[in-house]
Order: C-alpha cells, then sequence, then structure tokens
C-alpha cells in the first residue's frame, strides 16, 4: 500500500470532519434560534465527543489486526452518521415539544447538540489513532507520526473550509453535501482496499459493500433524491405548514411559511414579520409615538423590520419627505418580493421610501445623510448580531446621523406585571447605556414591549399626553388600536415614575461592542422562562470577574505545581495539562475572532468556514515545522516553553490588535484591515496550537512507549481542553468578562499551566 493512498485518505478525513462540524452546526442554529454563543457550545460538544473517540474508542481498535479495515469500517459509519444527522436535528423542536418561533433554554442546547452530534463525532474522532497506527506501519517512524498525521489531518480541514465556504454552502443544501462527503469518504475506502484485494475475504467484502455505498451516494447526490429528501424534511422541521421559500444567506436562515393567507418569515426559526396582516398594536405604538412626540418629523430611517406595516404607519404622518429602509439580512427584501402583499407591495414601491440592501450599521458608517428619527426594528440584543444595534457604539454612530431634535427609537421586552430580576437587569443595563450617549432619555412602558425614546431635545422627556393628542388630531392619523385614550394611558406620568422604581436597583454595566453584556441579559431573561432553574446559576455567572478567574487559577494550580515539585523523579504529566490548556485557548481565540467579526460585521455565519480554515492553515504550518526540525531541535522542552509564553502574549495582545485596527483605519479601509487581521491571527494562533503538538508528542513519548496511547492522550487533551473553552468562554466569559477579560484570562490559564512545567524537576525531554 502506498504511503501516498494513506496520507490522501488522512486528508479526506480531515475535509470530512471539518464539512460535517459546519454543516451541523449551521442546522442546530436554526434550530436554537441564531444564537451565536451557542456556537461554543456546539463546537465543544463536538470536540469532548472526538475526544472519546479518540482516546477510548481508538484505544479499543488498537487491539485489530488490520487496522485498514478498521479504518474503513468507521469511515463508513462515520459517513452513514452524517447522513442520519440531519433528520434529528429537524424534528428536534417537535421531538422536545417545543412550538413553531419558540426559543430553547440553555440546558436544552447542551444536551441536545451533545446527543445529536454523538454518533458523528466519536466515530470521526475514533480515526486519528487508527490512521497513527497506519502511518506507523508504514513508515516506522514512531517519534513524528503524530505530527505527521495531524499535519496531514488539517491540510483536509483547511480544504474543508475553503470548500464549503465558496461551493458547498451557497450552491448545495444539506443532504446533498452530506451526500457529497459520503461518496468521497466510500470512493477513498474503496481505493485502499481493493489495494489489498487479495489478502483475504474480509477485504473483498469491504470492497463489494463500499461499490454498493459508493453507488448508493452517488444515486442520493445526482439522482435528486438528496434534494427530494430535503424538502420533505423541511415539511417535516416546520410541522407541515406550507413551506413557500426556505433559505440560507450570509447572516443566517429564512423560511416562509404561509397559514390561511398569512405569510410569516421567520428569521433563525424566530418570527421576524407577519404580512399582510400585522401586529397592529404593537406597530401603531412603535411609530406613531415617536413619531408623534417630534415637531415635524421629515426624513426617517429604519434599520431592520421596516417592511410589513412600520413603513406603511410612517407614511401617514404628512410631513414625512423621505423614508429609508435597510435591512439587516438583504435576501429578507428577495423574499417579500417573491411573496408580493398589498401592504408590501405598497411600502416598497412607494417614491418616498428608499431600499437599502445594506446591514443598517454598515449603512450609519457609511452614510452622510441625516435623519429627523432612526427606528430600530430589532427588538432585543438576544444575539451577537443583533447587539450590534444596542451597545453604546451604535448609539454614539447614531447620534452623529440624527438631526437636531432627532430620536432614535428602540424597543425591549417588558411587562407591566411580570418583574423579575432579568427582565429588569435586561432593561437597566441599555437605558443606562443610552444615558451614556443622550441627555434625554424616556421610556414608554407596556405589556410586552418597552418603547425606549432617545434625543438630546429636551422635547422627548417634556412629551405629555395633550400634546400628543393633539398633532394626532392635527396630522389626521388613523389609527385602529390605539385611540385618544390608550395615548393617554401609555403616557401617564405615573409610568414614567414606575419604570425609574423598576430599573433603580439594576444592572449599571454598559453594553458595548466587546462587552456584550445585553446578550447576556437577554439569554439570561429567556432562560428565566423557559429554564427558571438556571436562573440561580445565571445570577452568580453575573457577578464573575477577573479576580474571581486568578482565585479560580490558583485553586486549581497551585497544588498542582507544589506537589509536582516536591517529587524527586517527576514524569511530565504536566505535557498533556499544558496541551489542555492549550487547547482551551485556541477554542477561545477561535470564539474571540468570531465574537469580535460578528459584532463588527454582523454576518459571522458566512465566513466561520474562512476563519476554520485559516486557523487550521496555521496549526499544518506549525505542525510541518516542527516535525520536519524534529531530529535539529537539542531541547524540546525548551521550545515547548517558549510557544507556551508565545500563547500568553497573543492573549495579552489580541484586544490590544482589535482596538487599534478599529481607531488607526477609517472610511472604507476599516473593514478590509478587521478581516485581514481576523485572519492573520487565526493562522498566528492556530500556528503556535499546532507548533506544541508534535513537540509534546516528542516528549511524552520518552515516558511511553506506544505511539499511539501518546498521540490518542495528546489528542484528547487538546480536545478537552477545547470543549472547557467552548462551554466556559460562550456562555460565561465572553458575554460577562468581554473580549478584553477573556483574552486576560487565557493569558492567566497558560500562566499558571506554565508554572506547573517549571515546577516539574528530575527529568528532560528527548533530545535535551
Amino acid at each position: 500500500m502506498k504511503k501516498k493512498r494513506v496520507c490522501t485518505a488522512i486528508v479526506v478525513m480531515g475535509f470530512s470532519g471539518l464539512v460535517a462540524e459546519i454543516v451541523l452546526l449551521r442546522e442546530l442554529l436554526i434550530v436554537f434560534s441564531g444564537n451565536e454563543l451557542s456556537i461554543g457550545i456546539i463546537l465543544a460538544n463536538w470536540l469532548i465527543l472526538e475526544a472519546f473517540g479518540s482516546f477510548f474508542l481508538g484505544r479499543k481498535t488498537g487491539k485489530a489486526r488490520d487496522q485498514l479495515l478498521i479504518f474503513a469500517l468507521l469511515t463508513v459509519l462515520f459517513s452513514l452518521a452524517l447522513l442520519a444527522t440531519p433528520f434529528p436535528i429537524r424534528g428536534l423542536k417537535r421531538m422536545i415539544g417545543v412550538s413553531l418561533g419558540e426559543s430553547v433554554g440553555l440546558t436544552t442546547v447542551v444536551y441536545c447538540s451533545f446527543l445529536i452530534l454523538l454518533p458523528v463525532s466519536v466515530l470521526h474522532g475514533a480515526l486519528f489513532p487508527v490512521c497513527c497506527r497506519i502511518y506507523l506501519e508504514l513508515t516506522g517512524r514512531a517519534e513524528s507520526l503524530a505530527g505527521k498525521v495531524y499535519a496531514c489531518e488539517t491540510i483536509g480541514t483547511i480544504a474543508g473550509g475553503l470548500i464549503c465556504t465558496y461551493v458547498l454552502v451557497p450552491y448545495l443544501d444539506t443532504f446533498q453535501t452530506v451526500s457529497a462527503v459520503a461518496l468521497l469518504n466510500f470512493a477513498v475506502c474503496f481505493a485502499l482496499l481493493a489495494a489489498r484485494w487479495k489478502r483475504g475475504p474480509a477485504h473483498k467484502t469491504g470492497v463489494v459493500v463500499l461499490i454498493l455505498l459508493v453507488f448508493f451516494s452517488g444515486y442520493l447526490l445526482l439522482g435528486g433524491q438528496a434534494r427530494a429528501i430535503h424538502r420533505r424534511s423541511i415539511r417535516a422541521q416546520w410541522q407541515d405548514h406550507n413551506v413557500l421559500h426556505y433559505k440560507n444567506s450570509q447572516y443566517g436562515n429564512i423560511c416562509v411559511i404561509e397559514n390561511e393567507g398569512q405569510y410569516i418569515f421567520f428569521l433563525d426559526g424566530v418570527p421576524g414579520l407577519i404580512t399582510p396582516v400585522p401586529d397592529i398594536p404593537f406597530i401603531e405604538e412603535f411609530v406613531h409615538l415617536p413619531l408623534l412626540t417630534h415637531p415635524g418629523p421629515g426624513d426617517i430611517l429604519v434599520l431592520s423590520g421596516g417592511a410589513g406595516g412600520v413603513i406603511s404607519e410612517a407614511l401617514k404622518h404628512p410631513s414625512v419627505r423621505t423614508v429609508e429602509y435597510a435591512e439587516l439580512d438583504p435576501l429578507l427584501i428577495d423574499m417579500l418580493r417573491q411573496v408580493p402583499t398589498p401592504l408590501t407591495e405598497s411600502e416598497l414601491n412607494d417614491p418616498r421610501v428608499r431600499v437599502k440592501r445594506i446591514d443598517g450599521r454598515l449603512l450609519l458608517k457609511t452614510t452622510k445623510n441625516k435623519y429627523d428619527l432612526i427606528l430600530v426594528g430589532i427588538m432585543e440584543p438576544s444575539t451577537l448580531q443583533a447587539n450590534r444595534f444596542f451597545t453604546s457604539e451604535f448609539f454614539a454612530l447614531a447620534n452623529e446621523r440624527l438631526n437636531e431634535g432627532g430620536i432614535l427609537v428602540a424597543g425591549l421586552p417588558g411587562s407591566l406585571t411580570y418583574s423579575s430580576e432579568e427582565l429588569k437587569n435586561l432593561n437597566s443595563c441599555i437605558f443606562r447605556t443610552l444615558e451614556t450617549v443622550f441627555a434625554h432619555v424616556r421610556v414608554i412602558p407596556g405589556d410586552g414591549r418597552n418603547l425606549f425614546l432617545a434625543s438630546n431635545s429636551p422635547g422627548v422627556a417634556a412629551i405629555d399626553k395633550s400634546r400628543i393628542t393633539e398633532r394626532a388630531r392635527e396630522r389626521n392619523i388613523g389609527t385602529e388600536a390605539m385611540p385618544p385614550w390608550r395615548i393617554e394611558n401609555k403616557l401617564h406620568d405615573g409610568w414614567e415614575d414606575w419604570f425609574a422604581g423598576f430599573v433603580e436597583d439594576g444592572s449599571r454595566k454598559i453594553n458595548s461592542d466587546f462587552k456584550p453584556v445585553g446578550v447576556f441579559y437577554s439569554i439570561s431573561y429567556w432562560n428565566s422562562l423557559f429554564a427558571p432553574g438556571l436562573c440561580r446559576l445565571f445570577g452568580v455567572l453575573e457577578r464573575i470577574n477577573l479576580a474571581t478567574v486568578v482565585l479560580v487559577l490558583v485553586v486549581l494550580f497551585l497544588p498542582c505545581a507544589l506537589f509536582r515539585s516536591r517529587k524527586e523523579h517527576a514524569s511530565p504529566a504536566g505535557i498533556p495539562l499544558a496541551i489542555m490548556t492549550t487547547g482551551f485557548a485556541g477554542m477561545l481565540f477561535d470564539l474571540v475572532i468570531i465574537f469580535a467579526f460578528q459584532s463588527i460585521f454582523g454576518y459571522v455565519f458566512s465566513w466561520i468556514g474562512i476563519l476554520v480554515a485559516a486557523f487550521m492553515a496555521g496549526a499544518a504550518a506549525g505542525a510541518m515545522l516542527i516535525t520536519a526540525l524534529t531530529a535539529r531541535i537539542k531541547n524540546c522542552l525548551r521550545l515547548f516553553m517558549a510557544v507556551d509564553l508565545a500563547i500568553v502574549g497573543l492573549a495579552v495582545g489580541l484586544p490590544l490588535l482589535f482596538r487599534a485596527v478599529l481607531s488607526c483605519f477609517a472610511g472604507p479601509y476599516v473593514f478590509p484591515a478587521v478581516k485581514i487581521a481576523c485572519i492573520g491571527v487565526s493562522v498566528i494562533s492556530g500556528l503556535l496550537v499546532g507548533a506544541q503538538f508534535p513537540l509534546a508528542n516528542r516528549i511524552h513519548f520518552g515516558e511511553n512507549a506506544s505511539p499511539d496511547r501518546t498521540a490518542g492522550l495528546l489528542y484528547a487533551s487538546d480536545l478537552l481542553g477545547g470543549w472547557c473553552g467552548g462551554m466556559i468562554g460562550s456562555v460565561v466569559l465572553l458575554p460577562v468578562l468581554g473580549l478584553a477579560g477573556t483574552c486576560i484570562t487565557v493569558g492567566l490559564l497558560k500562566l499558571a499551566s506554565f508554572g506547573v512545567m517549571l515546577a516539574q524537576r528530575g527529568w528532560r525531554s528527548p533530545g535535551g
């Protein structure tokens, strides 16, 4: 069997794993309402399951005589599991009893993603040690085998990230993609076993089975069956409703359902707008109260959610000259055109309406226009994408684009009867963030939604029910659900005092791009509704700070360092620990880059493949470089610890880099500069992580005579650290401590593991 053929199989293994990860991640995000912080949970579960497969299942298969047959068997099972996994994902809400449009709690995200990913991830993780054993049989070079296999697998993941981003996701649906991956895997296994046709009946049986599987997967992909299955599964996912359109964009997923003449647009599984009969009471309050507060609204900007009633109501005011409408996801405009209704057609075709197919925040960043009112149609900072419209940076940008006396309008969940701590903190956080930018903030409480009006004009604070009613009469504003008596009730002085008391002892934290506490409070609020048992946990997590992190690290690592330093002949047990903390750091670097990209651009979903590919490119370069220089390295341990310190330096410098890029570049240059910075940091972090793996294998192999066990242990340690990073980073560090606090935590963690390494004496690494 030729070495090149085995290397090709390893590359395909890496390619298949990355494509499976991205495709299943996108499917799960639709079920989990597009919350980017669940990305960390999903990736963490993927890693821990791969670690289990690598360490336990991979070790169990080591007793088999023919590792090539084991590789083929595991690959076939992995491919079949991948073909089957989209079905339970799309039927998940029905299985757990969650209705359409309803969000799920954090615990549901954790255990559902774990169970669904289990067969695919475990089987893929088991392939790594098997590949190590096959490669060892061919070369007999135990010292560098883990680095070689790791590098080949990483090359596959790079290709997977790029091809998935530019080919598979844009042009193929989920079932077509997994069918293509299965076909590729079956063909590779056939090529491997066909070369050993004469070795016995097991190989011959395997070849025959693989021929059948190749024809089966080819029929699914090329015969149109995968597309048909995709359509049937969508109908099942949406519980047999009439699905008119279902499409992914760079911002997420949009599904249009028709029900008795009503068109419901779901954005990542959450209802976005309804037409032709929208939520009239809410829309009338959201539009008319702010516009009646302004003495003469002329130019209006609507940032997302404008079609389906908001624009129509705004155009009722005779002084309105233009309504500029920017949609967060431009695909939504196309979908509205494909299912026209009298309401949306009258809005989008009115000569006063200017539809902008651009992200609203990007429009504010680049336009020179100024407006009398800016209406934010996103109703809460439930995701990083949405949070970009509730931060101090956005409010400052909006303030610059308002005319004198202009008003910014936003909404948040509210209730006049249900007064929870989570709801209080969410409203208090955004209220105080607005106060840092605007001189006057007026809140109109309501059952379901609180309306926030922010301006530098005292007229917002001084507005009363009589003036609003008079202006409505002068402008001849006809409404269905907001008669004068309702206006008087909404603007009663007592409600303003009630809200002031409501938020008085609420959170005083400021929501920002790189410290999105608004997302944390929004998640806390929804979990209090769907998983009330977690309320106490979120209360504890909110109080975490860097002092807490330092205390935890001291408690965890100081006893370990002291214990190791007192032993006269310490084994290099600190190496797996260091690799685990490096896996933690690698995952956090990935999440920080995703976090920063989404906070700035708002469309990280289309770039996940590119960012992961950049990270893996760096990892491959680091692994291959160290593997090539292994024989020349005199002291592997010293170089290993130097890389540890470099990771600390990257963690400390990462937030400074992003802030420097944003401050040094302006206008059209800032966005390309940020993208280059994200790709560059991904490559560098991958380079450092990848460089440590072959060094760790070289050091630890001196104490462990089994090379495949060494590789499996270190691979599992790396993935276990990544799991911890995904869980802790996505739920606690990023939303609570922000970008800078998360990076400092990574640096402190690596310093702690570095201290444990220093405390180990009495042993030397091979070559040193």
